[in-house]
Order: C-alpha cells, then structure tokens, then sequence
C-alpha cells in the first residue's frame, strides 16, 4: 500500500499469496489475520478492535466514519461486527486479482478447509 496525496493506493497481494500457499494455506493466512484484529473477548473484529489495530494495516490516520464503513460493508448478518467468515469474504471481495480467478479457488476451499 502506498500513500498518493489524500488516497491510499493498495497494492493486491492476494493472488501471488495464492499461487504461493495454496488456497487452504492462504484462507489459513486469512484466519490468521482476522485473529489478529479481533477483539479478544468477543472473538469478531468489532469497531474498536479495528480502530486499536488500524496501524498493523498501515491505516494509522482512518477517520472513525471511514472504520465504520469498513465494517458496514463486510458485515453481512447485521451485528455491527465482522465475524470470520465475514471477514474473509471482505477480503476476497477487495481483491480484483481473486475475484478474477475465485471459483476455482473457492471450490479448492471449500473441499478442502474446515472453517
């Protein structure tokens, strides 16, 4: 990710970690992630896990509206929260690179991983 006047430009690393890890290997990478930004108690990523952990994803200076729409957008079931599943599927959605190549992912991932 790299900072252009006010607009953050991501870089999409997903699919090389695909091509690298595998499907199973990167959802495992994912899971990983999400521990990391949840809040510990609740086990989701709530509002203010984000907001405490913004700086691991290099968002230091989010405005809280900007974290709120973050979570808007990935939480599908309503709860204010991201759980898991949630968040994976975020990520996947802001990945034009897997979104190119996901059914054949997916179906990799769901054979394969147990969530």
């Amino acid at each position: 990710m790299a900072a252009r006047s006010n607009h953050l430009v991501f870089e999409d690393f997903f699919p090389a970690m695909v091509e690298r890890l595998g499907a199973e290997g990167f959802m495992r990478e994912l899971c990983n992630g999400f521990r990391l930004l949840m809040d510990q108690e609740k086990e989701v990523i709530t509002f203010e896990s984000l907001k405490r952990n913004a700086a691991i994803l290099g968002l230091k200076g989010m405005g809280d509206d900007e974290i709120i729409s973050m979570l808007n957008e990935g939480d599908r079931d309503g709860d204010g929260a991201l759980n898991q599943m949630e968040f994976c599927v975020l990520m996947c959605r802001l990945s034009p690179g897997l979104m190119d190549k996901s059914r054949m992912w997916l179906e990799e991932v769901v054979t394969n991983f147990e969530f």
